[in-house]
């Protein structure tokens, strides 16, 4: 009789339990390279496939590829289970497998997420033969900086209040780096730069960080430089500024820009070469340390002031710079954009902008093969010498163009041209949702990771959405929910793009993680800038940070989570680094978990396995053949007792094992003391306090 015939409301997890010979909790393989080897193959490559089951427990396993069945058979039994094998040749399609397993009477699969007892062919495991991810970022502790918040290393280069007016208002130069960021205060400028980061690469590195990411820095009047003016260069308020001159901007002359510091700070070729150069120093200072760099590339949209399009007029008649789009219909850069009403000419024609934003015209690639090029080129450019940064994270990626189809087209081309420029270069994508289409192996490596991280860790932790927006009691704590969703989202990647995501818990569009411990619902205009820091729990902060630095992908820090910095979403998750005045004890925990996530490979690159879980509770494993991290979380106010089966991640069940204590955190603070706890027949049971998360390592 097989498991079709019985009776359909017995449920599918009643059927694989109801023989007591059968344990699905053994069954196991995933896409590491541990289980696929060589995990990243390339075009007609051999690849050999693994699959584990408790040992003499099945009668037959089969890998199912390409509508094709091979028998597997037994090549290692280790640790109670059994091992089998296969192999396949690749061609230059993709490949999709899955496993039948025998045992009596009944036959199941195994997918990507898990167990079934029928063939899924969409949750099937995936090869993209000759998709490669760079090796140094999987796993790589990133740090993330908004550059005019960071520090101030060259007050030569700040810029002065007045110097420009944009979007309705002067230019402020912010004299006190304490001072919370206005409501409106994208003209607001703390003078954080390039010397700044280099003077503090001491302190990044001791940290133990490995890739630096820029938020935008090239030529733009606002501090975020996401409305780019110029991606040729880097903006001299960032990098140097040798020749000065011109005025700033007195009441009254509003009109009359052209006349401010601003121009000559900004198209003098003097500054813009000797920032390129600065930024050149850095990236080879950062290298030299054994760190790596990636810059952020906007390239769906530009600014108003960009030379493209001047609007501001700031370029009109500077030596060297043909006239704008907006300045004129015959302009060079015309098909740049899509205007709408061409015979307003030359009285303020209308444009598209992004979102409607008239500050940020839309770049019309669908129409200007001489813009489609230069973008091209610009992601060369900045990846090869004398620059030779590490990649680049793209700013809302799928949003570029007009079309779906034609933004495959371009990124396929973005991604021959960056990487025939430089073969290790990183291509990383902001991006929300379902980005399977992205990641076939010609487009993006791997995107900033909301779906599979940042958002089920917030909801589950803290039950706040990301921007402190809505609180959801349901899901705090919903540990079914976190798994149910992290299965699911991370079941979409690539291995290799798994491990290299950029696993945040905030960033520069986000509130700030430890603000959203407090759950407080709302933004600074409605409930001001202090009430980001009332109610915090750092307690749960650490436990996300545990979460953070021993979960598949790359770890990113966003610049002052590691020493306490609050914020509602932007602007106030923008504020400056607390330079003198950090939470020592979070520094020194962020220290720890990431020389802890840099010293035990199998962080990195090891398996995942969910182990326990129930109301606040959650235990899983990180496990290799020879290693086991355990790492359990209790997130409830009280004190939890959990039972870990980790003879799961093959910690044995014949005899008693001691696994050693790395590191515990509790709602007082916490400890590295090597404590033993003892697993008997492969089960391990655990206190945990109140708020507390605890980080177990185990190695034949």
């Amino acid at each position: 009789m097989n498991s079709r015939d019985l009776d359909p409301i017995i449920t599918q997890q009643y059927i694989l339990q109801m023989r007591p010979v059968f344990n699905k909790d053994a069954l196991f393989s995933d896409g590491s390279k541990y289980y696929r080897i060589p995990m990243e193959p390339e075009i007609g490559e051999e690849v050999k496939i693994r699959f584990r089951t408790l040992r003499n427990n099945v009668d037959n396993v089969y890998l199912i590829h390409d509508h094709e069945a091979t028998q597997m058979y037994i090549s290692r039994t280790d640790k109670g289970f059994d091992y089998y094998t296969a192999k396949i040749s690749l061609g230059e399609k993709e490949c999709r497998y899955y496993f039948e397993i025998h045992s009596g009477q009944l036959t199941c699969y195994y997918h990507k997420l898990g167990v079934c007892l029928e063939p899924q062919e969409e949750n099937a495991f995936v090869i993209r033969p000759g998709f490669k991810t760079p090796d140094w970022a999987k796993g790589a502790v990133f740090y993330q900086i908004y550059v005019d918040r960071f520090c101030n290393g060259d007050k030569t280069n700040d810029v002065e209040t007045r110097e420009y007016f944009y979007i309705g208002d002067y230019s402020v130069k912010v004299d006190d780096w304490e001072k919370l960021p206005a409501m409106m205060g994208v003209r607001e400028f703390y003078g954080g730069d390039l010397q700044g980061i280099l003077n503090k690469l001491d302190y990044l590195q001791d940290l133990g960080v490995e890739v630096l990411y820029l938020n935008p820095i090239f030529v733009s009047p606002s501090n975020h430089k996401y409305d780019c003016q110029d991606y040729d260069y880097v903006d001299p308020h960032y990098g140097k500024i040798v020749s000065d001159g011109g005025e700033c901007l007195h009441e009254g002359d509003r009109e009359n820009i052209r006349a401010t510091k601003y121009i000559q700070r900004v198209t003098n070729k003097e500054n813009l070469e000797a920032s390129n150069q600065l930024l050149a120093r850095l990236v080879e200072e950062v290298h030299a340390r054994g760190m790596r760099i990636i810059l952020d590339g906007v390239f769906n949209h530009c600014g108003s002031f960009n030379k493209w399009m001047d609007r501001e007029r700031i370029y009109e008649g500077q030596e060297g710079y043909p006239k704008g789009a907006y300045v004129s219909a015959d302009s060079p850069y015309r098909s740049y954009f899509k205007f709408f009403d061409e015979s307003r000419w030359p009285y303020n024609p209308t444009y598209d902008g992004w979102w409607a934003f008239d500050t940020l015209p839309k770049l019309n690639y669908e129409n200007s093969p001489e813009l489609y090029q230069y973008i091209l080129d610009i992601g060369k450019k900045w990846v090869s010498p004398p620059y030779n940064t590490d990649g680049w994270r793209l700013d809302v990626a799928a949003d570029l163009g007009y079309g779906n189809e034609f933004n495959h087209r371009f990124w396929k081309d973005f991604r021959k041209a960056v990487k025939e420029a430089n073969p290790e270069a990183i291509i990383l994508a902001e991006h929300y949702g379902d980005s399977r289409g992205w990641l076939r192996g010609d487009e993006w490596d791997t995107v900033m990771n909301y779906d599979a991280f940042m958002e089920p860790v917030t909801w589950f932790l803290t039950g706040m959405e990301k921007h402190s927006d809505e609180y959801r009691h349901d899901l705090l704590g919903n540990s079914d929910a976190f798994i149910g969703a992290m299965k699911t989202h991370m079941s979409n990647f690539h291995t290799g793009s798994l491990q290299t995501a950029m696993n945040e818990l905030s960033n520069h569009d986000h509130s700030r993680f430890l603000t959203r411990t407090n759950r407080k619902v709302g933004r600074v205009q409605h409930l001001g800038h202090y009430a980001a820091e009332e109610g915090i729990n750092p307690a749960v902060m650490r436990e996300a940070v545990v979460i953070q630095m021993t979960w598949p992908g790359a770890p990113t820090v966003y610049y002052g989570d590691e020493v306490g910095v609050c914020g509602f979403t932007d602007p106030d998750n923008r504020r400056t680094y607390p330079w003198g005045r950090e939470n020592q004890e979070l520094l020194a925990f962020h220290k720890i978990m990431i020389q802890l996530h840099k010293k035990y490979e199998v962080l990195k690159s090891g398996s995942l396995l969910f182990l326990q879980n129930g109301y606040q509770t959650l235990s899983y494993g990180r496990f290799s053949f020879d290693e086991q991290v355990i790492v359990s979380v209790n997130n409830d106010e009280k004190e939890n007792e959990v039972e870990i089966p980790v003879w799961n991640v093959g910690i044995s069940r014949f005899y008693n094992e001691d696994l050693r204590q790395l590191v515990m955190t509790t709602r007082e603070g916490f400890t590295v003391e090597p404590i033993t706890c003892t697993a008997i027949a492969g089960v391990l049971r655990l206190k945990l306090p109140a708020y507390s998360a605890v980080v177990l390592y185990h190695k034949d």
